[in-house]
């Protein structure tokens, strides 16, 4: 039975997030997919990361679980169609609304069934979203604890980190980073690099001083800028 239940899109907090936590508990990996455009280009890595040193240990086979958001994201939403916002748009315009409402309630239920009673989830310092303050994350943790007569916590370990610190972390981790993906338009296990997602990664790397082994279709649009 696993210690601890991480969600591993994929990206690279929750690459770092599963590797660290490795070291100290055993992981069951949760994917959750919700129909969006993205989701193909991290699945097709997934299977490479998972099986590279830093996972070696410690880490159960994905478990994958649907929870299907076609439904509420019509097919024009820019999630669906693989059209992300510009390059420098705020966070709060790429904001998916209760994604991880969706994300936690499923991942809670496999939790209560597999008989574990921590789930791990990634968000960094600064994250604006209803749905990524303690204040959530603790009610959520409740409701499902209650919902399903099993205890269960909801840890947040990068809550007070940026995007520097989880790529420090992941380089003393060893984490391979060229198999992660944080685009919103990959294609062919490349990142697109027009979309805010990767130019956060670009930022991140820069501010930590760690080397990018990014593959990006374009360079950033601020080099073509007077």
């Amino acid at each position: 039975m696993a210690d601890v239940a991480v969600l591993l899109s994929g990206g690279l907090d929750s690459a770092v997030l599963a590797a660290r936590t490795a070291r100290s508990a055993l992981v069951q990996p949760i994917y959750v997919s919700a129909g969006l455009a993205w989701e193909a280009e991290e699945v097709a890595l997934l299977g490479r990361l998972l099986a590279s040193p830093a996972y070696a240990s410690n880490v159960l086979p994905l478990a994958r679980i649907l929870v299907d958001a076609s439904d509420l994201y019509p097919e024009t939403h820019w999630a669906r169609r693989g059209e992300p916002p510009a390059y420098d748009t705020p966070d709060e315009d790429v904001y998916l609304p209760g994604r991880n409402v969706l994300l936690l309630s499923k991942a809670g239920v496999l939790c209560a069934l597999r008989g574990i009673h921590r789930l791990a989830i990634g968000p960094l310092a600064g994250n604006p979203f209803p749905d990524a303050t303690p204040e959530f994350f603790a009610s959520m943790a409740g409701a499902l604890s209650l919902g399903l007569d099993h205890g269960l916590t909801i840890e947040t370990p990068f809550a007070s980190m940026h995007k520097e610190d989880v790529i420090r972390l992941g380089a003393s981790l060893g984490v391979r980073f060229d198999l992660t993906m944080s685009c919103m338009k990959p294609s062919r296990g490349r990142h697109c690099g027009l979309c805010s997602k990767c130019r956060e990664r670009r930022d991140g790397f820069e501010a930590a001083g760690v080397e990018d082994p990014t593959e990006y279709l374009a360079p950033s649009p601020r080099l073509s800028r007077p």
